[in-house]
């Protein structure tokens, strides 16, 4: 079983704790997680673009000249997509990118992310992260004390001191444990949670 310190969060070690082998210690399965982050990108896309074919674009209704004669490429309308505001030839419509994975693949992908955090040494378990009042100051002193810049802060449950805290820091994140992702994990370097979260993680995925 892996063991990683647990820290207070003025950044001192208080103990150690063990996380459960078959969560963040699995193999790392790369292929999984890059299905995963691919899928997830794509679905948070729109598909609303949409531009006009030949067939709807407005005017080009008569030959623009003789056929014969000119010493010119023959043309009909000048809507055709060589002309400029002529309609496009394989315009993009809406439509949907959705892409529906497998639920066991997803839960490798998650599990190999959180691994691989272990794995780089970026993973710091808090014993608790309890702020008073919203303070982006104290907040910025939780992260000093790990020198840790581009970061996701995972707590139990929703906290909006916490958010509040770190909403205006640049390249800080804060998710509750239910809304965890493979991409979020491994888009920030370091990866802050709580002893409760990892608890609700390990109860989830164990």
């Amino acid at each position: 079983m892996p063991t990683v310190g647990l820290f207070n969060k003025e950044g001192q070690k208080v103990g150690d704790i063990q996380l459960a082998d078959n969560v963040f210690g699995v193999e790392v399965n790369k292929e999984a997680m890059h299905q995963v982050v691919v899928a997830l990108l794509a679905n948070r896309r729109q598909g609303t673009q949409s531009a006009l074919t030949r067939a709807e674009v407005r005017g080009g209704g008569r030959k623009i000249y003789r056929q014969k004669g000119t010493g010119r490429a023959r043309h009909s309308s000048n809507r055709a997509p060589q002309f400029t505001h002529g309609g496009i030839v394989f315009a993009p419509k809406p439509r949907s990118y959705r892409v529906s994975l497998p639920k066991s693949l997803r839960k490798v992908a998650l599990k190999s992310a959180l691994s691989s955090k272990v794995v780089e040494n970026q993973i710091v378990v808090l014993e608790s992260l309890e702020l008073e009042a919203p303070k982006t100051k104290e907040m910025v002193k939780v992260l000093n004390a790990f020198d840790a810049k581009k970061t996701l802060i995972v707590t139990a449950e929703v906290n909006e001191n916490v958010y509040k805290s770190a909403r205006n820091i640049e390249g800080v994140a804060v998710l509750p444990v239910n809304n965890i992702n493979v991409y979020d994990i491994l888009k920030y370097e370091k990866f802050i949670i709580t002893k409760d979260a990892v608890s609700k993680i390990e109860e989830v995925y164990a």
